[in-house]
């Protein structure tokens, strides 16, 4: 008998991108998992479109030349059977039955972190979680990523928590992260990710890049179950960005992080949205959240390191100024002196 693995999406203005996650998800080579998705208050009618998906009400089909179409089409024979709540009622489990897929109406915005807690809530609610799978809106899947992960797990002797490949979904032989990343406790810098840009048939050795893994990228991250009660959810406070940092900081000498060369997936990575090394094109809003995270998680978790990570920060804030970004120059400084909510930006 498998394990049981509860997988968490957040869906926020997103829809297509979640149906053909989903068209991925419901083809794994896995017995025993449950889809929960957590819409953020989307704008674009997602839940009913999600609903109408599910229903096959409306049809799926992806562009003739979708570089990834053999994982998402031919469509999933419909209806797909499912079930709808709000935010109470699904962090209490209110439910009768035990369908593969739940919808979860947030209610409001809550970032990537409140709103992946709405689902892990209702899987510790539920009581039968082995596993859960935090696996972002914007990915397709291998058919056999699940069953890897999972196994990978099985074979460690420790508690642990587990990444994956992730290649990306436009240039899918080009490696985006090898199951996370570096992070720099003196500047509160996470580096490139581990692997970025390898080409995907490159030689690697698994166990000297799981060695080198300081968290798990959160596109793809699977959990035991017994994390949630051990470690707590994820802090909410963060928003977006360093929120998977500090859960694997708060497991510190208790859960190891392992990687599952084998377990493969295609992400649809943001381009336009900055990144914790504050290094790529960056939005006015990344920009507030990155800087508000950084000294967050180093007050947290490294106070001794505020006074470089205020340095590190400093000169970032120049570079944008170099750059004649001035309105992100000035956003950083209002950060370190203080700044801590966002107007609309």
């Amino acid at each position: 008998m498998s394990a049981k693995v509860y997988i968490v999406l957040v869906n926020w203005n997103g829809w297509a991108d979640s149906i053909e996650c989903l068209e991925s998800v419901f083809r794994q080579h896995y017995d025993d998992y449950r889809v929960v998705l957590c819409d953020n208050a989307s704008a674009d009618g997602s839940l009913e479109r999600l609903a109408d998906w599910a229903s096959g009400r409306v049809p799926f089909s992806l562009p003739a030349d979708s570089p990834l179409r053999r994982l998402s089409d031919p469509p999933l024979p419909k209806p797909i059977d499912f079930a709808r709540l709000d935010r109470a009622s699904a962090e209490r489990a209110e439910l009768a039955t035990d369908p593969p897929l739940l919808l979860v109406d947030t209610g409001d915005n809550l970032g990537f972190a409140g709103g992946n807690n709405v689902g892990l809530r209702h899987a510790r609610a539920r009581g039968d979680a082995d596993y859960v799978w935090l696996l972002n809106n914007d990915t397709v899947v291998e058919p056999d990523c699940l069953a890897n992960m999972v196994r990978r797990l099985e074979r460690e002797p420790r508690p642990a928590s587990c990444g994956s490949r992730v290649l990306f979904y436009d240039d899918p032989g080009v490696v985006q992260a090898l199951g996370g990343s570096r992070f720099n406790r003196w500047t509160a810098i996470a580096s490139q990710s581990l692997g970025r840009f390898l080409p995907d048939e490159t030689p690697i050795d698994p166990a000297a890049y799981e060695r080198r893994l300081d968290y798990i990228v959160g596109c793809s991250w699977l959990l035991p179950g017994r994390y949630l009660d051990e470690v707590g959810l994820m802090d909410e406070r963060y928003f977006l960005y360093y929120e998977e940092i500090d859960w694997v900081l708060e497991a510190r000498g208790r859960y190891a992080l392992c990687y599952a060369d084998d377990a493969r997936l295609y992400h649809k990575e943001g381009r336009s949205v900055g990144t914790p090394t504050g290094e790529r094109t960056s939005t006015l809003r990344s920009d507030f959240y990155i800087f508000r995270n950084k000294l967050r998680i180093t007050r947290k978790h490294f106070p001794l390191g505020l006074p470089s990570v205020y340095l590190s920060s400093i000169v970032q804030a120049l570079r944008r100024a170099r750059r004649g970004q001035w309105d992100k120059c000035w956003l950083i400084l209002a950060i370190l002196l203080g700044k801590r909510r966002l107007k609309t930006l």
